[in-house]
């Protein structure tokens, strides 16, 4: 059986992607347009072009806190290759790091035609499951959303899906005992539902995005840092037991 594809081809040494040639797209588009084109199949518009620009820098870097950050440079400072590092920092994404805005995507487009937002955000709060896409370790209010939702208004993709994301931030926050913000993710999920995207690519804008601040951050460590990194002893507290006989 044959693999199909319509994303790439390379024949008689030209490669086209989606239909136009490579050569062409290197000479007369950006990155993040050819980026909107692999994912979507269609070349973007100037307001879709503009809006993916905002997208991927939104989600370039967060920080050296972060888990992705951190385990890259852990890993980085064993010895390892920089794509190693790329990949163990990858890996360390999950739902409560860089892989919400897939699971945001799919809760929007399951509900966003819910009745009433407080009843159904009361009901999921008392079975304890956690709303994807709102809440941050460190910020109040995240910036990064409301620069994007900002550009979204401008460009003409603030729909029904960033209304919705709204709505249900209020609503937990009426009920949470501590501030809730929309967070990158769930911007991200509901900007990108609203352009069109599938809840799949929403996970993979983010890591396309994240993967340059990714490679900065390994970069660094290999040229910069102290070399093998492990915690301090004050750095850990040992809880088991002691002096046991056998």
């Amino acid at each position: 059986m044959k693999w199909r594809t319509a994303i790439s081809e390379v024949e008689h040494g030209k490669e086209s992607i989606r239909g136009y040639e490579l050569t062409s797209l290197m000479a007369k588009k950006s990155f993040s347009d050819v980026v909107f084109l692999v994912l979507r199949g269609t070349l973007p518009s100037a307001a879709e072009a503009r809006m993916m620009d905002a997208l991927l820098v939104a989600c370039i870097d967060h920080g050296i806190g972060v888990a992705s950050a951190v385990v890259s440079r852990l890993t980085a400072s064993t010895g390892n290759s920089l794509h190693t590092a790329l990949a163990s920092g990858i890996l360390a994404f999950g739902k409560l790091h860089g892989g919400a805005a897939q699971d945001a995507a799919e809760f929007f487009s399951s509900q966003k035609d819910t009745a009433d937002i407080d009843v159904l955000i009361g009901s999921l709060k008392e079975k304890k499951i956690r709303v994807p896409g709102y809440g941050h370790k460190v910020l109040l209010e995240d910036s990064r959303v409301t620069a994007l939702c900002a550009k979204a208004r401008e460009l003409g993709f603030f729909g029904t899906y960033c209304e919705f994301a709204l709505m249900v931030e209020k609503s937990l926050n009426a009920v949470s005992s501590k501030k809730l913000p929309l967070n990158i993710d769930g911007a991200l999920a509901a900007v990108l539902l609203d352009m069109g995207f599938d809840p799949i690519q929403a996970r993979g804008v983010f890591l396309i995005g994240r993967v340059p601040g990714l490679i900065a951050h390994i970069h660094e460590e290999m040229t910069q840092g102290p070399g093998l990194r492990r915690l301090r002893e004050d750095e850990y507290e040992y809880t088991g037991g002691k002096n046991k006989k056998i």
